[in-house]
């Protein structure tokens, strides 16, 4: 199976130690991006995956393609040209303090990208699925006109496509976000979102869930995906479950429905080390599973389990491996040292 990702490889600029960014005489630096995520995510799970995207010709350029091929990603369809590398500062939040986001990627490499830059018949020719998120689109209009281009050719290929809508609020509005993502859902065979992706970006809000009180009703979820699946013929579609304590403390479940059932995964309440790429792993986790032919279920647990791990492990890439989801999909959440 040959996977396709695009979209933009960032530099998270992450405040050490729970400081706040006033405080921070430094920073760490991640390398991390929605769809790189995913794509780091399935070469780790054993396939075969290309990155598309376009980067500055320059040293940070340079660093982005050798996180991403260290972790088996490949990166031939990765442009190169002017402008500068998107950043992300990142705030870490605990306790009842929030993490906060300022982007800083206005004129980035790919923020400027055309559809001209890339030969989309050469990269799917061949491929079996794509995958984009809804943060590629809201980065620039050359970049909606991009994914427009990108999910058009991917058809004409017969390739499988799904979207993470992924709404960000600080890159488009949610009228931004609906006039352009309800126009290509048609075109789309597996959607993953939370309820704000949902409510933002197809107009859709499940009944009786408060995420910041920690309420979650799952038949609004279930109703909600029943409407997506009337509306654009979605083949599958999946949702974190995230119930959020504290910016420390989560619960995490997915859910996961196929047009006919739906499965939940089990329940993990989580103390978060890092929560960047905790949708990233899940979308990967259920690519996995649609891949392998794995019954509902089974995709619900893995993808559930892949993506909690994720917030275990510091930093964007999720470096678990396809044996430590299934042990922990298999009901070892005690955290004992293994000898």
């Amino acid at each position: 199976m040959k996977i396709i990702t695009m979209g933009e490889i960032m530099l998270r600029l992450m405040t050490p130690g729970f400081r706040r960014i006033e405080q921070a005489d430094h920073f760490d630096a991640i390398y991390d991006g929605d769809e790189a995520i995913v794509a780091a995510s399935l070469a780790r799970f054993g396939m075969e995956v290309e990155y598309v995207t376009k980067l500055p010709d320059n040293a940070l350029g340079e660093t982005c393609l050798q996180q991403l091929r260290a972790q088996g990603v490949g990166c031939r369809h990765a442009a190169r040209g002017p402008g500068r590398l998107g950043i992300n500062f990142y705030e870490t939040g605990v306790a009842m303090r929030p993490p906060r986001v300022i982007y800083d990627r206005a004129g980035s490499a790919f923020a400027l990208a055309q559809p001209e830059d890339f030969d989309f018949d050469a990269i799917f020719e061949g491929a079996d699925w794509f995958h984009f998120a809804g943060i590629t689109p809201a980065v620039s209009p050359q970049t909606a006109s991009l994914t427009r281009a990108a999910v058009e050719c991917a058809r004409r290929h017969g390739v499988t496509v799904s979207c993470d809508l992924n709404y960000r609020g600080k890159l488009w509005t949610p009228q931004q976000a609906q006039a352009f993502m309800k126009s290509i859902m048609g075109q789309v065979d597996v959607c993953i979102g939370n309820e704000e992706d949902a409510e933002k970006c197809l107009g859709l809000k499940p009944a009786g869930t408060d995420v910041y009180a920690s309420r979650l009703d799952l038949d609004g979820y279930r109703s909600i995906f029943r409407k997506m699946k009337e509306l654009y013929g979605f083949r599958y579609i999946g949702c974190t479950l995230r119930e959020s304590y504290s910016a420390s403390d989560n619960g995490w479940s997915v859910l996961c429905y196929d047009g006919q059932e739906f499965a939940q995964s089990r329940h993990y309440d989580i103390r978060l080390v890092d929560r960047g790429g905790g949708g990233a792993s899940f979308a990967a986790g259920f690519i996995y599973g649609i891949l392998r032919g794995l019954p509902l279920s089974q995709i619900a647990e893995f993808a559930g389990a892949a993506s909690a791990l994720k917030h275990t492990v510091y930093g964007g890439m999720n470096r678990v491996t396809v044996e430590e989801v299934w042990e922990l999909a298999g009901g070892d959440a005690s955290g004992r040292v293994q000898r």
